[in-house]
């Protein structure tokens, strides 16, 4: 997975703001959960949706009854998830075997093979 160096800034941008600042950022939308909860979780828009335009990063909290703590469990998921934008890759470089381990490895499947040559030769025991 790639993710282009704007969108890798924009989340570095967006992580160094206050839970304030972030908010306003973000696009928020309310909505009716559904789910266990009874009918005060079935008749008010507690469910939450946050969605970062900067990174186009969306992510949703319905597990409480209240829209705030949607909201707070929302940002938090949000702030994981820039996180994870953030994270560069190391390079990886193909490497080759040193001499000195072919040669072992050789060693120990020649004495591996004689060993088990003995085993089939009639003046072994």
């Amino acid at each position: 997975m790639s993710i282009s160096p704007t969108r890798r800034q924009a989340a570095l941008d967006a992580l160094k703001l206050d839970d304030e600042s972030l908010l306003k950022a973000c696009e928020v939308d309310y909505f009716i959960a559904s789910g266990p909860g009874g009918q005060h979780r079935n008749t008010t828009a507690s469910g939450v949706r946050l969605t970062h335009a900067a990174t186009e990063l969306s992510v949703s909290a319905t597990e409480r009854r209240s829209q705030v703590q949607n909201k707070g469990v929302a940002l938090e998921r949000l702030r994981e998830g820039l996180k994870v934008l953030t994270f560069v890759p190391k390079v990886r470089r193909a490497t080759k075997p040193t001499a000195g381990s072919k040669r072992r490895r050789l060693e120990g499947k020649k004495r591996t093979s004689e060993k088990k040559a003995l085993r089939n030769s009639k003046s072994g025991w």
